[in-house]
C-alpha cells in the first residue's frame, strides 16, 4: 500500500507547486508583469502600460498598486477574488466608467484611489460594500453629479477628496453619514450657487469648517470671488432642474443638401463593433511583452502540471491494480 500513498503525496505536492507557479508568474523577473513583496502581501503593477487587470494576482494580496497604466475599463469581476485587499490604487489611468459591483467583494478595503481618471459619473451604491473604507480619492476626474446616497455606507471614512471635477451640487444629505470624516476637499468645482440645492452644501460646510480643507476655496462657478460658504438664500433663489433631466426638446432645423452631401464623407463606421466581430484589437489594447511572456509561462506551467498529474494518476492505478 506504500505505492498509492506516495503517489497521493506526489499529487498534492504537484498541485501545490502548480498553484505556487501560477502566482509567481505574475511577479517573476524574467517576464513577469508586476513586482511583489510576499512578506508584505504587496503587488506593484504601476507604470506597466496595462490595459487590463492581471488575472493571477495572489488571493492573499493586501496592497495592489495599479497607478499609471492605460486602464480604460474594468471587468465587473476584476477584484472578486481579492477580499483581503486593504489598499487599492487605480489612479492616473483612463477610466471613464465603473461597472456596478466591481468593488463589492473588497470588504476589508481601507484606501481606494480613483484620482486622475476620466470618470463622469458613479454607479449608484458603488461604494456600499466598502464599510471599512477610510480614504477615498476622486480628485481630477470629470464628475458632473453624485448618485443619491453614494457615501451613506462609508461611516468609517476619514478622508474624502473631490477636487478638480465638474460638480455643480451634491444631493441633499450626501455627507450626513460621514460621522468620522476628518478632511474633505471640495475646491475647483463649478458649484452652482444660483440654485437652492447648493444650500445643503453651504450649511454642511458652515457646520464643518474644521473638516473642509480650504472651505473658502469651494467657490461658485459663476462667481469665483464668492465662496459657497458665503451664499445667501437670496443668491440661491432658483429652483433648478437636475442636470440629468431633459427640459426642452431642440427644434429641428433644415440642413442644406450640400452640407448633408459633404457630411457623408465624414460618417464613420463604428469601428468598435467591427473590431469585436472580427476579433481585432487596437494596438493600445494588445498585450505587452511581459503579459505575453506571463501567459506563455502560465500555459507551459499548466501543461507540465497536467502531464505530471496524469503520470501520478496512472502510477496510482498501477499500484491499485497490482494490489
Amino acid at each position: 500500500m506504500m505505492g498509492p500513498v506516495l503517489a497521493a503525496c506526489l499529487l498534492i505536492i504537484l498541485s501545490t507547486a502548480w498553484i505556487s507557479q501560477a502566482n509567481e508568474a505574475l511577479c517573476k523577473k524574467d517576464g513577469g508583469v508586476c513586482s511583489c513583496n510576499n512578506n508584505k502581501n504587496s503587488v506593484d503593477c504601476s507604470y506597466k502600460k496595462l490595459t487590463a487587470i492581471p488575472s493571477n494576482i495572489p488571493a492573499d494580496t493586501k496592497k495592489l498598486d495599479l497607478n499609471y497604466n492605460k486602464l480604460r475599463e474594468l471587468e465587473p469581476t476584476a477584484f472578486h477574488g481579492l477580499n483581503k485587499l486593504t489598499f487599492l490604487s487605480l489612479g492616473n489611468n483612463q477610466l471613464q466608467t465603473l461597472p456596478p459591483g466591481v468593488f463589492d467583494h473588497l470588504v476589508a478595503l481601507g484606501t481606494l484611489n480613483l484620482n486622475n481618471n476620466q470618470l463622469k459619473s458613479l454607479p449608484p451604491k458603488i461604494f456600499d460594500s466598502l464599510t471599512k473604507l477610510k480614504e477615498l480619492n476622486l480628485d481630477n476626474n470629470k464628475l458632473q453629479s453624485l448618485p443619491e446616497g453614494v457615501f451613506d455606507k462609508l461611516t468609517q471614512l476619514k478622508t474624502l477628496q473631490m477636487t478638480s471635477n465638474q460638480l455643480r451640487n451634491v444631493p441633499h444629505g450626501a455627507f450626513d453619514s460621514l460621522s468620522n470624516i476628518k478632511t474633505l476637499w471640495l475646491n475647483d468645482n463649478p458649484w452652482d450657487c444660483s440654485c437652492k440645492d447648493i444650500l445643503y452644501l453651504r450649511d454642511w460646510i458652515d457646520d464643518n469648517k474644521d473638516k473642509v480643507t480650504g472651505a473658502q476655496d469651494a467657490a461658485c462657478g459663476d462667481q469665483q470671488s464668492k465662496a459657497v460658504l458665503d451664499i445667501t438664500e437670496k443668491d440661491a433663489a432658483s429652483d433648478c432642474v437636475s442636470p440629468n433631466t431633459t427640459t426642452a426638446i431642440p427644434t429641428s432645423t433644415t440642413t442644406p443638401a450640400s452640407v448633408i452631401y459633404d457630411d457623408i464623407h465624414e460618417i464613420k463606421v463604428p469601428q468598435e463593433n467591427f473590431q469585436k466581430f472580427l476579433g481585432y484589437q487596437e494596438p493600445d489594447h494588445l498585450p505587452t511583452q511581459p503579459q505575453c511572456l506571463m501567459s506563455i509561462s502560465g500555459y507551459l506551467g499548466l501543461m507540465m502540471s497536467l502531464m505530471l498529474t496524469s503520470a501520478a494518476i496512472l502510477y496510482v492505478f498501477h499500484f491499485l491494480k497490482k494490489a
